[in-house]
């Protein structure tokens, strides 16, 4: 696993989802593999902007709700790209006693996060590369075990990145996580599914086997349970626009197939 002072090598000639996600949402930092792929993906689903976008709204306004209940410490696994309001942003916009820890697993986003960590005002946030794939070694680095105190509650993130783990059943890779968070944390999850458009969903999952990153859509009741025996905030899991938001949706909703929620461990 690279250290944060490491070098960064940075694959761009192989598409990866980080970027095309950055692309999807008007973003400079993706290079043309990532281009390539993602407008394949938008010939099959164009909607695929829209959804980025409702995503990202999604999660800000968890944040949002998360901070206002109190909740002082963020873990962001798979964060992907530095762009349009990130969690650090939003958290400490309102609450500067915020800490932040970001993880992914792509060299770029240790590249941007240096930058941002050089910035002033950025004591508060952390940034490392691991993959989701081993919640232990996450959980155990020292930039989460020096940083966060998971003796108070604590809000994880899993942000459209389980769907990345074709291999795996989600639920290994989530449980461990869901066990060391103390009573009054939360839980936020974000899944494509095929529940909606299901021939485009599937057309649009092939082309990201095609572009070496494989993704799995899923139903309803298996994203739900991932929550465990959390208690799900209200309105439970929907899809990403109907999540209290800030404003009614304007649009067709079954064109925003992914689904997004927040629980929290009693």
């Amino acid at each position: 696993m690279r250290e944060d002072s490491a070098p960064v090598e940075l694959k761009v000639h192989i598409a990866h989802p980080a970027r095309m996600y950055d692309y999807y949402l008007g973003g400079k930092d993706n290079f043309a593999a990532d281009r390539k792929a993602a407008e394949e993906s938008l010939l099959a689903a164009p909607e695929l902007r829209d959804i980025a976008r409702e995503n990202r709204a999604f999660m800000q306004r968890a944040v949002r709700f998360m901070v206002d209940a109190g909740i002082r410490q963020f873990l962001d696994i798979g964060t992907g790209l530095p762009t349009q309001r990130n969690v650090h942003e939003v958290a400490q916009e309102v609450a500067p006693d915020a800490h932040v820890v970001y993880v992914d697993n792509d060299p770029i986003v240790l590249a941007h996060a240096r930058a941002l960590l050089a910035s002033p005002g950025r004591g508060g946030t952390r940034v490392f590369t691991a993959d989701l794939r081993d919640p232990d070694e996450i959980l155990s680095r020292p930039e989460v075990q020096g940083f966060l105190d998971f003796r108070e509650p604590v809000a994880i993130m899993l942000v459209s990145v389980l769907q990345f783990i074709p291999d795996r059943d989600p639920e290994d890779l989530v449980a461990p996580l869901r066990k060391v968070m103390a009573p009054g944390s939360f839980l936020v999850i974000s899944h494509p599914t095929q529940d909606f458009r299901s021939e485009q969903v599937l057309q649009v999952a092939a082309t990201y086997v095609r572009a070496n990153a494989p993704a799995v859509p899923r139903r309803k009741a298996e994203i739900e349970a991932l929550f465990g025996d959390f208690e799900p905030v209200e309105p439970g899991l929907v899809q990403t626009p109907l999540w209290r938001p800030d404003h009614p949706f304007i649009g067709e909703l079954n064109r925003i197939w992914m689904y997004g929620g927040v629980a929290q461990k009693k």
